[in-house]
């Protein structure tokens, strides 16, 4: 994890679903705010992102998933990571999840998450505040 420059963000749409706006709002935010960012694009499978986020030297992943597969996307991300010593790069997620999968997800160790309503710059806020913490 870079501990210099601007706080750099993979944000990504892994699975099948093809609806971004989401992202691309986030990735606006973030960008807007001064922060490097790389979207990945669509239909993104967990070890290309996983992959991205190592190779772009990575401070936070954010994932969005509206599929509803985000316990399955979420959980191999995270497992790809401690695999490859990467479990650093903090994970964070936006997407309609249902609040029972949220408690399920922070437990695995998704630093948070966003639903849709969520203004950009509490997005926006929390990455600032949590992904260079130890910088």
């Amino acid at each position: 994890m870079g501990v210099s420059g601007p706080i750099r963000v993979v944000v990504a749409k892994p699975g099948l679903d093809g609806h971004d706006r989401g992202a691309k709002v986030i990735a606006r935010a973030l960008r807007d705010a001064g922060m490097e960012v790389i979207y990945t694009g669509l239909h993104q499978t967990p070890e290309q992102v996983v992959d991205t986020a190592i190779q772009e030297d990575a401070d936070g992943i954010g994932l969005s998933i509206l599929s509803g597969a985000h316990m399955t996307l979420c959980a191999r991300v995270l497992e790809l990571l401690r695999e490859r010593d990467a479990a650093d790069i903090k994970v964070f997620c936006g997407g309609i999840i249902p609040e029972e999968d949220i408690i399920e997800l922070k437990a695995l160790g998704v630093a948070d998450i966003f639903t849709p309503g969520t203004p950009t710059r509490d997005v926006v806020a929390w990455v600032e505040a949590n992904l260079r913490a130890a910088g």
